[in-house]
């Protein structure tokens, strides 16, 4: 099962109402994913001022000076004035889930739109989000677990399905001195993903490449700092609806998570095309 939800904002005047359009969308998909949820927010400026960078972690935090400090369920938001490698060391030792200039994320298990309330999403303001639940086949039933995957600066994956040959593809990405953080199939996505950009790959062709050597079912979400892509296995039996207007671009799992978007009844509305990319730059 799983759901997906994806809204990447063109018009600023809506930045305002990113988050409760997020909530609506991920209200569309909470009962496909009863397990756990989590988000990942671009441009939110209360989080992570302007000119900061932010990491996301499980629990507690360290101490960082001048730092701003977002606590919400199992996830603390540490942002500031500083480099992010520099911040990275900051907090080393903590278990980091998300890291960037421009990107925030919160992961938890728990209900959707109950986990929704204690991120405080529907009062958050930015131009790009994502968000999943989860119904766990792989690994376990916990933060970690938890999507979305960001493993590279302003990246996040997410992913309805299930990678038949990960523990290969794992084996072969650790041989190249990759770490992984947990025993999830989606983790190992979004390492290759990762392993493929800072190469120098575009979004789109690291998801062709993706493509070529991951076996299984899938839909997958992925944003950066530059926009969001998506794609679907060769089959495409796991479903995926896309729509856009000039105001903004979304995916979702269902139609029904779409339905209150502001122009919904002019949005171009299709079913991606098995193994196209489609991707939207900011």
């Amino acid at each position: 099962m799983c759901g997906i939800v994806g809204l990447h904002l063109r018009d600023p005047a809506l930045y305002p109402q990113l988050g409760r359009l997020l909530v609506t969308m991920l209200g569309g998909v909470a009962e496909r994913g009863p397990d756990s949820a989590g988000v990942a927010v671009y441009g939110d400026h209360r989080r992570c001022p302007a000119g900061y960078a932010a990491v996301s972690v499980l629990g507690p935090a360290p101490a960082v000076p001048g730092a701003v400090v977002t606590q919400a369920g199992e996830t603390t938001v540490v942002a500031a004035p500083i480099p992010l490698d520099d911040l990275l060391d900051a907090v080393r030792g903590a278990r980091v889930v998300g890291a960037g200039t421009d990107v925030t994320v919160f992961k938890g298990t728990g209900r959707p739109l109950d986990l929704a309330v204690t991120y405080d999403l529907a009062n958050v303001h930015g131009w790009q989000g994502l968000a999943h639940t989860r119904m766990a086949t792989e690994s376990r039933v916990d933060a970690e677990g938890c999507h979305p995957f960001s493993v590279g600066p302003d990246q996040c994956l997410v992913h309805n399905g299930s990678f038949a040959n990960h523990a290969t593809i794992r084996r072969e990405l650790r041989a190249e001195g990759v770490e992984f953080d947990s025993e999830n199939d989606t983790e190992v996505g979004a390492r290759f993903v990762a392993a493929r950009l800072a190469a120098g790959d575009t979004l789109e062709v690291a998801l062709k490449a993706l493509c070529a050597r991951f076996d299984g079912f899938y839909t997958l979400l992925v944003t950066s700092g530059d926009g969001f892509a998506v794609v679907r296995d060769a089959i495409a039996c796991k479903p995926a609806i896309i729509a856009e207007t000039d105001a903004w671009v979304a995916m979702a799992s269902e139609f029904r998570a779409l339905a209150e978007l502001p122009g919904i009844d002019g949005a171009r509305i299709w079913e991606p095309e098995p193994e196209r990319v489609y991707a939207w730059a900011r």
